[in-house]
């Protein structure tokens, strides 16, 4: 992962936050892109000088680290696949769990589903390959190992990464909010699996 491209086009992200150009409709953070969609596309919309308005906002944050929130996710380790990523690494199920839980990880994007978080910095030891055959159905809540990554299904839905756990924290909820405060889960949050 590229965390100076990730830091780049997060800069990107609270630029668009603060002063978002005319008729930008809605924006969508990637690992290190950004995608800006505009209203109708008729209609003459002022130019955005991505290159300054991320000079400017590195230099008003220049020597100030962005704190990120840590949010502990309480996780039952029982999931269809635990045994598989076990297997396929040599290892024990209780040194998945433990090698799984021991890490704090960084959401990097949201996507795939409303509020399903891409967690970087999985141990190197836990990679495992996505199943071959995807499953129709995945339970919201839904801790899973997709190669390189770990994350947790915000709802249900198809998918074909390892299922080892699960957990009760609701990622998407509209009831909390329409926008930004449906997702409990932020791009730049810091995660902590806590085996319960």
């Amino acid at each position: 992962m590229d965390d100076v491209a990730f830091q780049r086009g997060r800069a990107i992200a609270q630029s668009l936050e603060k002063s978002p150009p005319e008729g930008l409709r809605e924006y969508i953070s990637g690992y290190t892109t950004v995608l800006l969609i505009f209203g109708d596309p008729t209609v003459k919309h002022q130019e955005w000088d991505i290159d300054a308005a991320v000079k400017q906002l590195e230099q008003a944050t220049r020597g100030k680290n962005e704190v990120a929130d840590l949010k502990e996710i309480p996780t039952t380790y029982d999931g269809t696949d635990l045994k598989r990523v076990a297997e396929h690494n040599s290892l024990s199920t209780d040194e998945v769990i433990q090698i799984h839980s021991g890490t704090i990880y960084k959401v990097y994007m949201l996507g795939f589903a409303p509020g399903f978080p891409y967690l970087g910095g999985l141990d190197s030891r836990l990679h495992t390959p996505r199943l071959e055959q995807p499953r129709t159905k995945v339970p919201a809540g839904s801790v899973a190992i997709g190669g390189e990554h770990t994350g947790i299904y915000s709802i249900p839905n198809p998918g074909g990464w390892n299922l080892i756990g699960r957990t009760e924290v609701d990622l998407f909820d509209l009831e909390r909010g329409d926008n930004q405060e449906a997702f409990y889960l932020r791009p730049g949050d810091q995660v902590k699996f806590v085996p319960r």
